[in-house]
């Protein structure tokens, strides 16, 4: 999903309807800025994405956008798999 910064896109495994792992195959690094919030944020929302079973999960606050394309890659991923 497209962000102000650049894309962000995650790949789920799933283990029957369950989600077991989530790998952010795809986010922004443009420059060091990106890169330290997104070390920070995305394995915040890992592990949150794996806990609520669901895309339903919180912002990373001071990582708006890569939450907001995190969640909707999330959830167009999860649709993809229970298509």
């Amino acid at each position: 999903m497209n962000t102000r910064y650049g894309p962000v896109q995650v790949q789920v495994t799933l283990a029957g309807s369950r989600i077991t792992t989530v790998d952010v195959v795809k986010y922004p690094t443009q420059d060091r800025r990106d890169r330290e919030i997104n070390a920070d944020a995305l394995p915040v929302l890992n592990q949150e994405a794996i806990s609520a079973q669901n895309a339903r999960i919180d912002a990373v606050s001071g990582a708006t956008y890569t939450s907001d394309g995190y969640i909707r890659s999330l959830q167009s991923a999860l649709d993809r798999a229970k298509g």
